[in-house]
């Protein structure tokens, strides 16, 4: 599905380089279920960044769905990014101008869904996440869980072939947590959905079928 190859990324503060990631190459087959752990400042969310198609990267090559993405412009790439990837931020990123509703249904808009298509498909993420109730409210009125549901809800609801998450459930109680990582684990299983999850949480890691640790932006051996 996805292949980075002597991937570096860096800023430049005055005369100092400070990598972000040292040569990464990271091979994902579709179907995979990967778990990316590391301690603070090891590059991790670089890392989904730069799969997601989010940040630049300033040496190595990309493969994406077969697209080298290093030669893309910035117009393909939203275009590849909108069509495949569901994006599960730690900082939720929803829309404050916008409803619950109106966050969830922002992927089906971009697809091109007809207006019947997007509600049964918005009420149905609603439903599951248990947040009908607050299908009208802003997500400056919600708890940082509720956000966090929201965030997860519009990530899946336009069925994306891969998922990155970031720190999926940090923002959620023991109970929210497991069963968000219960229902990754069955999109993986039973609908084939590729997911990279970033985690501190060695219970969540074990959800995935394989474990990448990174140490100062490099993969650990």
């Amino acid at each position: 599905m996805l292949q980075l190859q002597g991937i570096y990324k860096w800023v430049n503060t005055g005369t100092k380089r400070t990598f972000l990631l040292k040569d990464i190459n990271l091979k994902v087959n579709e179907g995979e279920f990967i778990s990316v752990m590391g301690p603070s400042g090891s590059g991790k969310t670089t890392l989904l960044n730069v799969i997601g198609m989010l940040d630049d990267f300033n040496e190595g090559q990309y493969f994406f769905m077969n697209e080298e993405v290093h030669t893309l412009k910035e117009k393909q790439k939203s275009a590849l990014y909108k069509s495949y990837i569901g994006f599960v931020f730690q900082a939720y990123h929803l829309i404050d101008e916008l409803t619950v509703y109106e966050n969830i249904e922002t992927p089906l808009i971009y697809k091109g869904f007809k207006t019947s298509e997007r509600k049964a498909m918005v009420g149905d993420m609603l439903d599951r996440f248990q947040i009908v109730g607050k299908k009208d409210l802003f997500p400056t009125q919600l708890s940082g869980g509720q956000q966090q549901l929201v965030g997860i809800a519009r990530a899946l609801i336009a069925n994306p072939k891969l998922i990155l998450a970031d720190e999926p459930t940090g923002n959620l109680n023991s109970k929210q947590g497991e069963e968000i990582m219960n229902l990754f684990k069955q999109l993986n299983k039973e609908e084939g959905v590729t997911i990279i999850q970033v985690t501190h949480s060695e219970k969540n890691a074990a959800y995935g079928s394989r474990v990448v640790h990174l140490l100062d932006g490099r993969v650990e051996k």
